[in-house]
């Protein structure tokens, strides 16, 4: 049964979920995570039957889009089964998953035969030694070979994600800039958030997206503004001038854009956040083991969207960093 849309007090109506379906990964972005993990007791996290009601009620009140993230959702097993499930739920028009391409290969066909629409590819340098320094780990080579994979099996719009960090990969833009471009691929930089694991993020380390802008047009080519391809987007969005390919723009820090926020997220142990930085969490896991209808559950969903805030505040100083970084809450 159709439900009235999710609006906050501001008037934002939200439609897309953001989903994490594991704190787990097979690398350790430094950005994402500490060195040293321990991860969710896998009994405490959202089964994909619980994923898929709770998708479904947020799609009675008019969540159209949603996004697959953790950790790794691609370190989840059997994710492609969950996608299919997605897929079946009336009202959802699209399912994506943003994934680090490290188990990419291997998993990209019986992800689009599942149905998945998009794919989002975390991938910051392509120099082996700083991709390691990132990431704590070695697999450069097999993030590379996920995105051909893909390629391969139909995916036509893949965005490739790079978090820009001042003082280290600055000289990483150009040749990220060059390598999408030469592969079809939508690039997009995010500037560096204060959700890292070791808690070290301050704001002289954020790259902003007019210096990397900056950057590409000086070596690469000259830009221009793209049409926005929905007005909720995160990204500022251009295109070469040639023609050929594009570049988006995720400035969280030097241009917040929560005034046309239209996202909320599930973390994989179930809790609701009506804000990346959001302070409070809706336990939804409770509600669901505790033998909660649908109607309640929509309540506790309506009530959180009702205390979202107008916006996260990293540009204030009132700002009160979250508790959990990055890998806890679902990118």
């Amino acid at each position: 049964m159709s439900q009235p849309p999710l609006v906050d007090s501001f008037g934002r109506i939200h439609k897309n979920l953001r989903i994490s379906v594991t704190d787990r990964c097979n690398i350790r972005c430094f950005y994402c995570m500490p060195e040293v993990v321990k991860f969710l007791p896998r009994k405490d996290v959202l089964t994909f039957e619980e994923i898929t009601r709770l998708t479904r009620i947020f799609a009675s009140s008019g969540i159209e889009r949603v996004r697959l993230t953790g950790g790794e959702p691609l370190a989840r097993r059997g994710l492609s089964d969950l996608v299919g499930m997605l897929k079946s739920i009336d009202g959802i028009r699209e399912v994506a998953a943003t994934t680090n391409g490290i188990l990419l290969a291997d998993q990209a066909g019986e992800l689009r035969r599942a149905g998945l629409d998009r794919l989002n590819v975390s991938l910051d340098t392509l120099d082996p030694d700083r991709f390691e320094q990132i990431t704590r780990r070695k697999g450069l080579e097999k993030v590379i070979a996920g995105i051909e994979a893909a390629q391969d099996a139909g995916f036509t719009n893949i965005r490739m994600n790079a978090v820009a960090i001042a003082g280290l990969t600055e000289s990483d833009v150009v040749p990220l800039a060059k390598f999408a471009r030469q592969r079809g691929l939508e690039l997009r930089f995010i500037e560096f958030m204060p959700l890292d694991g070791d808690q070290q993020w301050d704001a002289t380390s954020v790259m902003t997206g007019e210096t990397i802008r900056q950057l590409i047009e000086r070596a690469v080519g000259p830009l221009v503004t793209a049409k926005r391809k929905l007005a909720s987007q995160p990204a500022v969005d251009y295109q070469y001038a040639d023609g050929q390919g594009k570049v988006g723009f995720i400035d969280p820090v030097s241009a917040p854009f929560c005034s046309a926020c239209d996202r909320v997220r599930i973390t994989a142990e179930g809790k609701l956040r009506n804000c990346l930085f959001s302070t409070e969490e809706w336990n939804l896991l409770e509600l669901l083991r505790g033998g909660a209808n649908d109607g309640q559950i929509l309540n506790a969903i309506r009530e959180s969207i009702d205390n979202k805030k107008a916006g996260h505040g990293i540009d204030s100083k009132e700002f009160e960093r979250p508790a959990r970084a990055m890998y806890q809450i679902g990118g």
